[in-house]
């Protein structure tokens, strides 16, 4: 048997290759490294959409920046029990408010409802007034206007539109074969999505950029980064923010988000103590992960930068998931969009083992 479908091929796709033994990431044609810092969210989006939205870059800004007023509208509705579940939770039980279909209409209204949904979430959770969605801003940069209550400055528009670039699609991971498996069934994007959104929430896929600041936080100063980590190590617990199931050689996501987290830093947006801490963790994680275990390849990964990104642009680390959604669903949509257009019912088989009647 194989375990976890490893080296099963369930789908061929246009929208990205994960080259693990080399470190690469080709998404719609381009690779990663001239996507990020030099591309938007809504380009990125015409690259993986283009074709079924039927709009170009332009378009697709002023169509998704009326999608995120439309959906603000559902923001009414959001009562003490959706509050008091966790952001993503509460973002899965709003989108699960949303119309389902299979058209445009459906695909922009999920495009914007994380974007929406995250910061009227988070900022009602804090006792303070929602923001309604600008009919100016870039879909990054109205993001966190609606969470600051102020338009960002534009190093800090830019670096969450290059981290939503970085996480918008990566291969078949499970959120995204969620979709697909959904999706084959004709049961609409938005009944996808929540699928994908279920999957994502888990901690061994997105779970896990936040516990990268818990161990920052248990380090402290960046002398104690070897000793703690030792420790950690010699107690069997993992370093979170290392290693990877497909990439055998550095993350280059992690590359992506180093290169905003340090363009952030220069601006004077990232408190040098902090920076200098994560530096510190890192080289020592590596040195220590090369030692403990020379025949894995154990090196930075996505989660490590961006937890730092995001904890720098003013985001809670409980949201961290919700942020990652509002990157990765264009991904899901042009996945789904894929199997709803060329693909089938997806119907594995399984092999019993258990005991035989009598």
């Amino acid at each position: 048997m194989i375990s976890g479908l490893d080296d099963v091929i369930a789908a061929e796709t246009m929208l990205s290759d994960v080259d693990g033994l080399n470190g690469r990431l080709v998404i719609a044609g381009h690779s990663l490294d001239d996507l990020a810092g030099r591309t938007s969210y809504e380009a990125m989006l015409a690259l993986l959409l283009g074709e079924f939205l039927q709009a170009d870059t332009a378009a697709i800004t002023r169509n998704l920046a009326a999608a995120r007023r439309e959906v603000h509208a559902y923001v009414e509705g959001i009562d003490a029990a959706i509050l008091a579940l966790s952001p993503i939770e509460a973002l899965r039980a709003m989108i699960a408010r949303l119309p389902d279909g299979e058209d445009r209409d459906t695909a922009y209204r999920l495009l914007a409802a994380p974007a929406v949904f995250t910061p009227a979430l988070l900022r009602m959770q804090q006792g303070l007034p929602v923001i309604a969605p600008s009919e100016t801003l870039g879909h990054a940069a109205d993001m966190l206007a609606m969470l600051l209550g102020t338009v960002p400055a534009e190093e800090q528009a830019k670096a969450l539109d290059t981290y939503l670039v970085t996480v918008s699609d990566h291969g078949l991971n499970a959120s995204t074969f969620a979709a697909r498996v959904v999706a084959s069934t004709r049961a609409g994007l938005t009944s996808a999505i929540l699928a994908a959104l279920s999957a994502l929430k888990g901690p061994l896929h997105g779970g896990a950029p936040g516990p990268v600041l818990d161990m920052l936080d248990s380090v402290g100063t960046p002398e104690r980064a070897e000793a703690v980590l030792a420790a950690e190590l010699a107690r069997g617990e993992r370093l979170m923010g290392f290693g990877h199931r497909i990439y055998r050689v550095r993350d280059p996501r992690a590359d992506a988000l180093k290169a905003a987290l340090q363009q952030l830093a220069k601006a004077g947006a990232v408190p040098a103590g902090r920076l200098a801490l994560a530096e510190a963790v890192e080289g020592a994680a590596l040195v220590l992960l090369r030692q403990k275990k020379p025949d894995r390849a154990l090196e930075t990964n996505v989660e490590f930068y961006t937890a730092l990104l995001l904890e720098a642009l003013g985001l809670p680390r409980e949201a961290f998931t919700c942020v990652f959604a509002a990157g990765r669903v264009g991904g899901w949509i042009g996945h789904a969009r894929e199997q709803i257009d060329h693909g089938r019912l997806i119907r594995p088989q399984s092999k019993y083992i258990g005991p035989l009647a009598a």
